[in-house]
C-alpha cells in the first residue's frame, strides 16, 4: 500500500507537469504537501500509509492551520493541492475511496480587491518611465508596468509571452490564460510604446522565444516579476505590498468606471465567469457611495 512520502508527492507531481501544470502551481503544490505529509509523519516515524487517512484526518489537519492563523486563501489552497493528491491516488487504485472529497472547503470571506486610483496608477507608471532604479532594467521593467496595467495581464500569463504572441502591426497580444485558454487583448498608446523601446534592446540568449528574459538572457520568473512590481512600488510610490495583481485589479476597475461594459471586461480578464468580474462592479458601486456621502446634500 502505498505511503504518504517524498516519493509518492514527486511521482504526482510528474503527472501534474504531464498536463502542463505551471512552475507556479507545481511549486505551491510541492510546498503545500510536504507540509501535509509532515503533519502525519512523527519525526523517526515512517510515512503514514494512504488507506489510514480520512476524512476526520484532514479535518484535524485544517484545524491546524487554522491555529498557524494562515490567511484564507492559503489554507483553500493547500486542500486544492491535498484533494488533487487523492483524486490522483484513487484513479490509480492505490485507494478504493477519495476521502477529501468529503471535506467541505473553507469559505473565503467576501473581500474587495483593494484598488489604486488612476492618478496613483499613472504616477507611478510616469515615474518608471523616468527614473532609473538599482538594480533596473528600465526598458524591460517599465514594459512590464506598462502591459500589467495597460492590458490586464495575470504575472503567469506576462512571463509565458513569446516574440511571435505580439502582433506589432495591429498592438494585440495572444494570451495563454488559465486552463491553457487562449484570448486576444490590446496593448495601445503606452504600453505599445513601451514594448517597443524594451524589444529595441532586448539581449536574449540564441533560441530564447521569451518576450521578457532577465541579465542572463533567459525567461524571466513570475517570482522576478512580484520582486521588480514591489521594488518599483516601495522607491515610487511608497507601497511595500504592491503586486502584479493589483495593477490587473486597477486595470479592470478603472475600465468599468469609465463605461466599459462588463462581458468586454469579462473577455478581456479572461475570466470563466462574470461573476468573477463582477467583483469590480461592487468596488465601482463603493466609490459611488462615498461620492455621493461627500457631495450629496442630503446624504
Amino acid at each position: 500500500m502505498p505511503e504518504l512520502s517524498p516519493q509518492l508527492i514527486a511521482s504526482f507531481l510528474d503527472s501534474l507537469q504531464r498536463e502542463n501544470a505551471s512552475p507556479h502551481t507545481l511549486r505551491n503544490y510541492r510546498t503545500d504537501l510536504l507540509d501535509f505529509a509532515a503533519y502525519f509523519t512523527p519525526p523517526g516515524e515512517p510515512p503514514l500509509p494512504l488507506s489510514q487517512l480520512d476524512a476526520l484526518c484532514i479535518r484535524e489537519w485544517l484545524a491546524s492551520l487554522y491555529a498557524r492563523r494562515l490567511s484564507m486563501p492559503t489554507i483553500r489552497r493547500k486542500l486544492s493541492a491535498v484533494r488533487s493528491l487523492f483524486r490522483y491516488a484513487t484513479r490509480q487504485g492505490w485507494i478504493a475511496q477519495d476521502p477529501a472529497r468529503l471535506v467541505a472547503t473553507p469559505r473565503a470571506s467576501k473581500r474587495l480587491p483593494a484598488v489604486m486610483s488612476e492618478q496613483q496608477a499613472a504616477e507611478l507608471l510616469d515615474r518608471a518611465a523616468q527614473q532609473e532604479l538599482p538594480h533596473s532594467w528600465p526598458a524591460r521593467d517599465r514594459a512590464i508596468l506598462e502591459l500589467l496595467y495597460g492590458s490586464g495581464l495575470r504575472v503567469s500569463e506576462l512571463v509565458a509571452l513569446d516574440l511571435d504572441h505580439l502582433d506589432r502591426a495591429q498592438g494585440w497580444i495572444r494570451v495563454q490564460g488559465k486552463g491553457r485558454k487562449e484570448r486576444l487583448v490590446p496593448y495601445q498608446g503606452q504600453a505599445f510604446e513601451a514594448v517597443e523601446s524594451y524589444l529595441g534592446e532586448r539581449c536574449a540568449q540564441p533560441g530564447e522565444r521569451a518576450l521578457f528574459v532577465n541579465r542572463q538572457g533567459t525567461r524571466l520568473s513570475d517570482r522576478s516579476v512580484r520582486a521588480i512590481v514591489k521594488l518599483y512600488g516601495r522607491i515610487l510610490a511608497g507601497d511595500d505590498s504592491l503586486h502584479p495583481h493589483a495593477l490587473r485589479h486597477a486595470y479592470a476597475t478603472h475600465l468599468l468606471r469609465a463605461g466599459a461594459d462588463l462581458r468586454a471586461i469579462q473577455e478581456l480578464l479572461g475570466h470563466a465567469r462574470l461573476s468573477t468580474t463582477q467583483r469590480y462592479t461592487e468596488v465601482a458601486l463603493t466609490d459611488l457611495i462615498k461620492v455621493y456621502r461627500r457631495r450629496h446634500p442630503r446624504a
